[in-house]
C-alpha cells in the first residue's frame, strides 16, 4: 500500500465525533452522519444476521468516504470458489461476469484472498474494468479495495468496497477497513457454524456457502431453505417472531416462514410478501402508509401496530418493528425487521364502527395523516431532482406502488422529468412503460381529471408490459398544467371513492411542489449563468504552458458566490495566475468579485509584483465601503526559466505535482485576507516550477466537507493527485488532455457529495518545455 500520510497524528486528532458527544447529544437518529464511528459500525456488524445485512451496515454506518456503488461481499463455497453473495450498485452484467471468482485468478477478489492483504484498484482501473466496463477512462477518483475475510487462518471470503474519490488510502483509514473486514469475517463464521450445527455432518462446509446443489444455511447468503430472503438469528425464531426485508430500489419484499405464520397466510414458494393493500386491514392501511412515509423520510428505527386480514377469514393484530437503512447519500434503500403477533384476534369487522388500528383514529383522519406525511416529505424538496427523489424514496414505497413515472410540461409537450424517478434495475422497464403510457398521461392532463384502471379491464389486457393496476394523475398548479404522474401496481386493485380522493389530493400537493421546484431551478440557473459570465470564457493559449480551469456553483440556496480565477498574459512575457474567493454568497459578493478581478488585473498588467499587487487590491477592497473580505492567491511564472513569484492573502496554498508523482503544497508565507488590514504588506515568495511539473490552485470549496476534517480532506486530495500522476499524468497522454481529465476528476469528486455549500474554482497550470 502507499505510505501513510496520517501516521503522526495526535490522540486528539484521532477522536471520533461520538467521543466528544454528551449522553443527551448521542440520542440522534441512527442514520445521522454525525453518529457514524468505526466502533459503532463494528458493534452493529457483530449483531448482523446475513451477508446482505453486513454489507448494508458497512455502507450505511461506515465512514462517508465508503460509497455504495460497486461494493460486494463474496463467500467461499464448498468447491473453493468465491461466490458473490451480497452487492450494492453492481450492474446486471457484473453479476453474471463476477458472480463466481476463481481464487487462483487475477481478479481483485482473488488477489486479496491469495495475498491475505488488502488489494487496491486505482480509479483508472475501476473505470475500465470494474464495475462498469462501458464507463471508459476518467470517470472519477473512485478506488475499489478488496479485503480478505479470514478467521483463525481460515478464509471466509472477501469484502470489496468502493472508496469515493480516494487515490491513496491513509494508514488510519486502512486500519478501519481491515477492522470492518475482520468483524464481518467473525460474524459470518459464527453464523455458518450455527447453520452447520443443524445440517448432517456430511453436508457441513468450512466457512463457506454451499454449491448450487448443497443445503444452504439460513441467514448467511440470503437464500435460506426454500425461500429467497435472509433470516435473522435462531433466537428470533424461538421468540415466535417473523423476519422480513424490503428492497426499496426494486420494490421487492420478502418474508420468512414465521412471518407468514404470524400474519395467518400460506407460505409463498418464493418468499414474496403479500401486497400491502391486500394484507393490512382497510381501516388501518392509511395509518400504516403514513407511519411508513415518516420512517422512510427520517430513516432509522420505527414501530407500527396494525391489523392484518388472515387467510380464510379473521383478523390478527401484529406489530412491525424495523429499521430503514440509508445509503451514503442519505437515501432509503432497504428495510429489515420483525413481525410479531400481539394477539387480540377477532372476526372481520361488521361495519364502519369497528375500532381502527390505533384505537381511536378514523379512516378519514388516517388518510389526512398520510397526506400530511407525504406533504412533509415533498416540502423538504428544493429542486426538481429533490422532488423526484422524494417521490422515489418515500411516496412510492409508502403507497405500495411498483413504480412511478413523472412527466413535466415543456413547451407544450410532456417530457420525462428525470431518470431519478426510475431508479435501479426497473429503470428500463419503467422507461418502456412511460412510452407505453404516453397517450393516457396526455389524455388525463387534457381532461384535467385523474384516470384509474378497473380490475375487469386489467384482466382483459394482453400486453405483458402493462401494469396490473394504475392511476394517472394530472398535475395542475395555479391553473397551469405542470405535468402528469403515472403510479403503477403489481396486483389488481379496485380504487374506492376514498382512494380516488386521496390520489387527487396528492396530485395537487405534487403539482405545487414541482412548480415551486421549477421556479427555484430557474432562479438558480440564472444566478449561475451570471456568475459564469463574470469569469473568463476561455483561458488564453500561452507558449510552453498547458492550462485548464473549472467552476462549480454552490448547490445550497439560489444566491451566487464570489469565487473567481484568471490567467493573465503579462507585458514582460511572464504569466499571471490568479484565484480568489470573496466572502458570502449573494449579489454583493459577486459584484465585489468583479471589481476585485478588474482591479487586480490592472495592477498586475502595470508590472507590480504579486506582493505589491495584493497590497493594492486589499486597499481597493477596503475603500469599496463593504464589510466583505476576500482570500486570494496571485503568482507569476516565467515560462522560459520556470521562476515563480507568489503572494498569498489567506488563501489555500497551491499544490505542486512533480513528474515523479509527488503532490506537495508550496511553502508560501501568507498574509491576512484582502480588506482585513489594508496597510499590512504581503510577503513575496520565490520558487521554481520545473519542466513537466503541474501547479494546482483552488478555492477551499474543492476540499471542504462537513463530514471530514479539513486537513484530512487536503491529504486525501494530495493522495488522489499522486495517483493521477502515476496513472494518467501529462507524461502519458499529453499535457492538455491530462489536465482536462484531472479537472474533471477533481470536480467529480465534489459533485458526488451530499451537498455543496460553497462555490468551487480551480486552475491547473503545466510547464511543458523551455522556450527557445
Amino acid at each position: 500500500m502507499p505510505p501513510s500520510e496520517d501516521e503522526n497524528r495526535t490522540p486528539d486528532q484521532d477522536r471520533t465525533p461520538d467521543q466528544d458527544r454528551t449522553p443527551d447529544q448521542s440520542r440522534t437518529p441512527l442514520s445521522s452522519p454525525t453518529t457514524r464511528s468505526a466502533m459503532r459500525c463494528v458493534r452493529l456488524l457483530l449483531g448482523c444476521t446475513s451477508a446482505a445485512e453486513l454489507l448494508g451496515t458497512v455502507l450505511a454506518e461506515g465512514p462517508s468516504w465508503i460509497t455504495g456503488e460497486g461494493s460486494a461481499l463474496y463467500l467461499l463455497d464448498s468447491a473453493g470458489m468465491l461466490r458473490l453473495t451480497a452487492s450494492h450498485g453492481l450492474p446486471e452484467w457484473a453479476h453474471e461476469r463476477y458472480g463466481v471468482v476463481d481464487p487462483a485468478g487475477e481478479l481483485p477478489a482473488a488477489m486479496a484472498l491469495r495475498l491475505r492483504r488488502p488489494y487496491l484498484l486505482s480509479p483508472e482501473h475501476t473505470s475500465v474494468d470494474y464495475p462498469n466496463r462501458n464507463a471508459g477512462m476518467g470517470t472519477g477518483m473512485v478506488a475499489v479495495i478488496t479485503l480478505p475475510m479470514v478467521v483463525d487462518g481460515r478464509p471466509v471470503g472477501v469484502l470489496a468496497l468502493a472508496l469515493a474519490h480516494r487515490g491513496t488510502v491513509p494508514r488510519r483509514d486502512l486500519d478501519v477497513l481491515e477492522t470492518f473486514a475482520e468483524a464481518c469475517a467473525h460474524r459470518l463464521a459464527h453464523l455458518l457454524d450455527h447453520a452447520d450445527a443443524r445440517l448432517p455432518r456430511d453436508a457441513r462446509s468450512p466457512y463457506g456457502v454451499r454449491s448450487a446443489g448443497d443445503p444452504v444455511p439460513e441467514g448467511v447468503d440470503g437464500r435460506p431453505s426454500g425461500l429467497a430472503h435472509p433470516l435473522l438469528s435462531l433466537a428470533v425464531r424461538a421468540a415466535g417472531h417473523g423476519a422480513f426485508e424490503r428492497d426499496l430500489v426494486t420494490g421487492e419484499s420478502y418474508w420468512d416462514a414465521e412471518a407468514f405464520r404470524v400474519a395467518g397466510r400460506p407460505v409463498s414458494p418464493d418468499g414474496a410478501a403479500p401486497e400491502l393493500d391486500r394484507l393490512v386491514h382497510p381501516e388501518d392501511l392509511p395509518d400504516v402508509q403514513a407511519a411508513l412515509a415518516e420512517a422512510l423520510a427520517a430513516g432509522g428505527r420505527y414501530r407500527i401496530g396494525y391489523r392484518v386480514l388472515r387467510h380464510g377469514g379473521g383478523v390478527a393484530r401484529v406489530e412491525e418493528s424495523g429499521e430503514v437503512m440509508l445509503d451514503v447519500h442519505g437515501r432509503p434503500v432497504r428495510i429489515a425487521g420483525l413481525l410479531a403477533d400481539v394477539g387480540d384476534r377477532e372476526r372481520p369487522p361488521d361495519g364502519a364502527g369497528s375500532p381502527p388500528g390505533d384505537g381511536g383514529r378514523t379512516p378519514a383522519t388516517a388518510r389526512t395523516a398520510l397526506l400530511l406525511a407525504l406533504t412533509r416529505a415533498l416540502s423538504r424538496a428544493v429542486t426538481v431532482r429533490d422532488v423526484t427523489t422524494a417521490v422515489t424514496d418515500v411516496v412510492r414505497p409508502a403507497l405500495g406502488a411498483a413504480g412511478i413515472v413523472l412527466d413535466l410540461v415543456e413547451e407544450g409537450r410532456l417530457l420525462p422529468v428525470s431518470h431519478t424517478v426510475y431508479g435501479g434495475p426497473r429503470r428500463t422497464e419503467l422507461t418502456r412503460l412511460a412510452d407505453l403510457s404516453e397517450d393516457v398521461m396526455q389524455r388525463s392532463l387534457t381532461r384535467s381529471a385523474p384516470l384509474f384502471s378497473e380490475p375487469s379491464a386489467a384482466r382483459a389486457r394482453r400486453d405483458p408490459l402493462a401494469p396490473a393496476a394504475w392511476a394517472v394523475l394530472p398535475l395542475v398548479a395555479s391553473g397551469q398544467q405542470v405535468g402528469s404522474c403515472l403510479i403503477t401496481f403489481t396486483a389488481e386493485r379496485a380504487f374506492s371513492p376514498e382512494d380516488r380522493t386521496l390520489y387527487s389530493a396528492f396530485a395537487g400537493i405534487l403539482a405545487q411542489s414541482l412548480e415551486r421546484a421549477r421556479l427555484y431551478d430557474t432562479h438558480h440557473h440564472r444566478a449561475t449563468e451570471l456568475q459564469r459570465a463574470m469569469l473568463p470564457r476561455t483561458l488564453p493559449r500561452l507558449p510552453g504552458i498547458a492550462s485548464a480551469a473549472r467552476y462549480l456553483p454552490s448547490t445550497e440556496g439560489m444566491q451566487i458566490g464570489g469565487d473567481w480565477y484568471d490567467l493573465l498574459r503579462l507585458p514582460d512575457g511572464r504569466i499571471g495566475l490568479v484565484i480568489g474567493d470573496v466572502q458570502g454568497h449573494n449579489a454583493e459578493a459577486t459584484a465585489v468579485m468583479g471589481q476585485l478581478r478588474s482591479g487586480l488585473r490592472a495592477y498586475a498588467t502595470d508590472g507590480h509584483d504579486p506582493a505589491a499587487t495584493l497590497t493594492r487590491t486589499s486597499r481597493l477592497l477596503a475603500e469599496l465601503d463593504t464589510e466583505l473580505f476576500a482570500t486570494c492567491l496571485y503568482l507569476t511564472l516565467d515560462p522560459a526559466e520556470g521562476v515563480l513569484t507568489a503572494a498569498r492573502a489567506g488563501h489555500p496554498a497551491p499544490v505542486r505535482i512533480t513528474p515523479g508523482a509527488r503532490a506537495v503544497e508550496l511553502d508560501l508565507p501568507g498574509g491576512p485576507p484582502l480588506g482585513v488590514d489594508p496597510e499590512q504588506p504581503y510577503p513575496l515568495a520565490v520558487d521554481r516550477l520545473a519542466v513537466d511539473e503541474t501547479l494546482l490552485a483552488y478555492t477551499d470549496g474543492l476540499v471542504e466537507d462537513r463530514e471530514e476534517d479539513y486537513d484530512e480532506s487536503v491529504q486525501r486530495m494530495l493522495g488522489g493527485l499522486e495517483l493521477w500522476a502515476r496513472q494518467t499524468g501529462p507524461g502519458r497522454i499529453g499535457p492538455a488532455p491530462a489536465l482536462e481529465r484531472l479537472a474533471d476528476l477533481l470536480t467529480l469528486n465534489v459533485t458526488e457529495r451530499r451537498s455543496r455549500p460553497d462555490d468551487v474554482a480551480l486552475l491547473l497550470l503545466h510547464r511543458m518545455s523551455p522556450l527557445p
